[in-house]
């Protein structure tokens, strides 16, 4: 229950036109791409970091969760406001505060989006290489909360290797400076690196300082048709060997490619069972080296075939498709992006059949191979108990797979409430216990974001 004294001082802070607090209003943030619902009672906007320093310490004085989101984008729960309270809206601090080309540098507000910047800085000839799918809608504040990829990751690598800086409010309250604007700086503890992918529950961040990077010259398209999926893999862990690599490599299987073909007649192959889309830039030269050396290294017993491909805007559509048509399969998606080392992609793809089969479970496997990042979606109906006991029997032992492979439970969506359960699994108790004493550091209230992250008890 929020009491009208600190409704007073919330309004006080943003103005009454900042702050809801009807049901109705506020519904629209009681959710995220998880589609799991947990209304807030409270959502306020903010447009200054002074703004929200005050709200920080007025949730403090009366001990009111703060849940802060951008565009609620995500599919972990991370932005879910489990406990009530406050939700803090980020997205009207929608500011591009600098572009600064000869130093190769944005600064920003946590609320503009992804494709603001990209559409900022191509006039310079530059680029924010995260790219997730959903850049369009997605924020920068978003984005760095859980350190988001995408398919370009396999080259460029994902948020946390393109932020030098950080400007943040604490859990408690006090304004803390990260990072520089220059690509060397080792004064003192490296807390961006920190404080990006922690998912809000250390300190909110109120500006980044982003490194851009010269777009490439040009680029260039491949695809490659397999028999199987254990053909494509190796022909992955093929390519990903050589000096080199491709700028993005995409791999999906055979209940993506139908679904993708229900929708798109003609545009792929009907005998194809698992394809790479591959992706090569930089200048013509380097292209055509690139771009040969990996059609020599898609070539095994079980290639129907390879080719260069003049326009692949078609298929790249089709991809990032993919996340919400799978929906037409069932009603529900357990969507995991599980990581293991490029070598052990073979182990695991096959591993994935075989638990899809032992639990009866339909399955949808694409991702970005090039970085071992493979999208799990366990497709199942959530009115089927039955069915639902044996998606979560099927998840824990997906889990288990991926870390006997040496991997990680999660590569880009962040852990949130939807993976919190099985953390204990990936991290030790020792770690653990270091990573909620650095959570009490910078939020002794356990006000930030409180309950994500880590195993409830």
């Amino acid at each position: 229950m929020l009491t009208a004294e600190f409704l007073a001082k919330l309004t006080a802070i943003v103005g009454e036109t900042n702050l809801l607090t009807d049901p109705v209003d506020c519904y629209a943030y009681a959710y995220d791409n998880s589609r799991k619902i947990f209304p807030p009672l409270a959502v306020a906007f903010a447009i200054s970091q002074e703004q929200i320093q005050a709200i920080l310490l007025c949730c403090n004085e009366y001990r009111i969760p703060i849940t802060p989101r951008g565009r609620g984008t995500g599919t972990a729960g991370g932005s879910l406001p489990e406990q009530g309270g406050l939700a803090l809206s980020l997205e009207r601090m929608s500011r591009i505060i600098s572009i600064d080309p000869a130093n190769r540098i944005i600064i920003a507000e946590p609320g503009v989006l992804n494709q603001e910047i990209q559409d900022a800085a191509r006039p310079h000839g530059f680029f924010w290489p995260p790219d997730p799918s959903s850049a369009p809608f997605c924020t920068i504040g978003g984005n760095l909360a859980t350190s988001a990829g995408g398919p370009h990751a396999v080259k460029y690598g994902t948020t946390r290797d393109h932020v030098l800086g950080l400007k943040a409010i604490t859990g408690k309250g006090e304004l803390i400076k990260a990072g520089c604007n220059t690509t060397k700086g080792v004064v003192g503890y490296d807390l961006t690196r920190l404080l990006i992918g922690s998912e809000g529950t250390l300190a909110i961040i109120t500006e980044a300082t982003l490194k851009l990077t010269p777009l490439p010259q040009s680029t260039g398209g491949i695809t490659a048709h397999y028999k199987n999926i254990q053909s494509c893999a190796k022909a992955i862990a093929a390519i990903m060997a050589q000096p080199k690599i491709p700028s993005a490599l995409e791999f999906l299987d055979k209940a993506s490619l139908d679904l993708i073909r229900s929708r798109n007649t003609g545009l792929l192959p009907d005998d194809t069972h698992a394809m790479l889309m591959i992706e090569v830039d930089g200048s013509d030269v380097e292209i055509n080296e690139t771009g040969q050396a990996i059609l020599t290294a898609c070539k095994n017993e079980g290639l129907i075939k390879s080719e260069r491909v003049i326009d692949s805007k078609a298929l790249w559509v089709a991809r990032k498709a993919l996340s919400p048509l799978l929906r037409d399969i069932a009603p529900k998606k357990i969507n995991e992006d599980v990581v293991v080392p490029v070598s052990r992609l073979p182990e695991l793809l096959q591993g994935l059949t075989e638990l899809s089969q032992k639990y009866r479970i339909a399955n949808a496997n694409f991702g970005h191979a090039g970085n071992g990042n493979i999208h799990v979606n366990l497709l199942v109906n959530p009115d089927n108990p039955d069915e639902m006991n044996r998606a979560e029997a099927c998840l824990s032992e997906v889990f288990n797979l991926v870390l006997a492979l040496n991997g990680t439970l999660s590569g880009e969506h962040g852990i949130g409430s939807e993976k919190r359960a099985y953390v204990g699994l990936e991290i030790d108790s020792v770690t653990m216990n270091l990573m909620k004493e650095i959570k009490h550091v910078f939020d002794p209230n356990n006000i930030l974001n409180p309950g994500k992250l880590f195993p409830k008890g």
